[in-house]
């Protein structure tokens, strides 16, 4: 642990979740906190306890240190200020790990990182250790002091936006899932989007343990293990193949059918996770079980219910086309698609493409609506562009047959009708019911 510097003057910039857990952590540890949001915020909270509340602003602000929320973007005028005048500047999960004791578990990815997050908490924990899943996944990493056992085993979420400013963020063990074109309306290129998930690695050591597809490489310091479907079974893989998966010095640990995620995607998250889980000390037995008994996660290809044989599915958490394109591959035939949402930047040919086997229709929505249905019209998949979720849910519900399913997987970002992917999920659940699925 680097720790951190006596106490003086820190700014935080961006006043979500994270910022809040920033603002509150340092103030507690005696730093004088001024926290700043562009948007008008309430923070009555925060300034209550004593923290310097400026929001709206955007104006820079001399500082001892900057903690910088994963939403604000390098180019803020308060940090291009900090980067400019040499002061620190931090994420939030470089903050907390710099006050926390815990060992860390930090998986990236474009798509996949909640499943596996959770997934990876609930194996240690089958396995008799603590374990929290925090970060992106919802809980802050910095609201963590004070709450949890020194030794419980922190399992983090990070997204590219929380990869970057990590000076000495250490993960024992690490995982790049994945990694295709996403954020592109915050990054240049996709080399640099690649460039800050691979950040997740920069800090370990000879001892931790680095995974990461085939084909990529890691700035670790960790020995390199790899994730295949391929059949490999050698020595830095962990596999799916010969009936089920294998572990690393585990051998076979449970077969295919005692699994019950669906899709490819997640057998690469379940082998990550499987990995990681042994690389902590957990037994093949114990991660058989734990792999047995774990749910899912809401908003994840989750089953909110059926009516008249049709299958109603929310996967609102798939705000990119990639992760569209999983959900279809775990649902690869009679499939009526609800997509659409705020733009990425990002195109939609491959999900179009992907559809024309599963899809017998698509219903649109959202500002994307209309660059999604020429992607599908050039692909000879029938779609309908419509107001909103709820009239998608009950137009689908209405023309789907006996055995089909309605599935929402938008490839989008969720901003333009919604607080969120969750806001948007629970929508679909509501309208789902509505149409009668229990």
């Amino acid at each position: 642990m680097t720790g951190l510097s006596p106490p003086g003057t820190a700014l935080v910039v961006g006043l979500a979740r994270s910022g809040r857990a920033a603002a509150t952590l340092l103030h507690g540890l005696g730093w004088q906190v001024i926290a700043t949001d562009r948007a008008p915020v309430d923070a009555a909270d925060l300034a209550a306890a004593g923290i310097d509340v400026r929001a709206p602003s955007d104006d820079p602000v001399p500082a001892d240190l900057v903690v910088r929320s994963p939403g604000v973007p390098r180019e803020a005028p308060p940090l291009v200020a900090a980067y400019r005048a040499g002061t620190p500047v931090w994420s939030e999960v470089e903050l907390a790990s710099r006050v926390l004791p815990n060992p860390v578990m930090g998986i990236t990815g474009t798509n996949g990182k909640t499943t596996t997050t959770e997934l990876l908490a609930h194996l240690l924990r089958a396995g008799g250790l603590q374990a929290v899943a925090c970060g992106n996944v919802g809980t802050p990493m910095a609201s963590l002091p004070g709450q949890v056992a020194p030794d419980a085993w922190l399992v983090v979420e990070c997204s590219s936006f929380q990869l970057e400013d990590i000076p000495s963020f250490h993960p024992r063990a690490a995982v790049l899932l994945n990694v295709t074109p996403d954020h592109m309306d915050r990054y240049p290129d996709f080399t640099a989007y690649r460039q800050a998930k691979l950040n997740l690695f920069a800090n370990q050591g000879p001892d931790d343990l680095a995974i990461v597809p085939h084909g990529m490489d890691a700035p670790s310091g960790a020995p390199l293990r790899r994730i295949s479907a391929d059949g490999d079974t050698g020595p830095d893989v962990v596999s799916w193949a010969r009936g089920g998966l294998h572990v690393r010095g585990l051998g076979l640990v449970a077969p295919w059918h005692e699994i019950p995620l669906r899709g490819a995607h997640n057998r690469d998250n379940v082998m990550a996770a499987a990995a990681m889980a042994a690389h902590a000390g957990v037994a093949g037995g114990a991660i058989a079980a734990g792999l047995a008994t774990f749910g899912g996660v809401p908003h994840r290809l989750e089953v909110v219910g059926s009516a008249g044989g049709v299958v109603f599915v929310n996967d609102s958490k798939a705000t990119n086309p990639a992760a569209a394109i999983a959900a279809l591959d775990a649902y690869p035939e009679g499939v009526r698609l609800i997509a659409g949402g705020s733009s990425k930047d990002t195109p939609f040919d491959a999900l179009a493409a992907a559809a024309r086997s599963a899809v017998v229709h698509a219903y649109l929505i959202g500002e994307t609506a209309d660059d999604i249905a020429r992607a599908m019209a050039a692909e000879g998949v029938a779609c309908t562009v419509l107001a909103d979720l709820p009239t998608a849910v009950s137009r689908a519900a209405a023309d789907a047959a006996d055995g089909e399913v309605v599935l929402l997987a938008p490839a989008c970002a969720s901003f333009d009708q919604f607080t969120g992917y969750e806001h948007r999920g629970e929508v679909f659940r509501r309208a789902a019911q509505g149409a009668g699925a229990r």
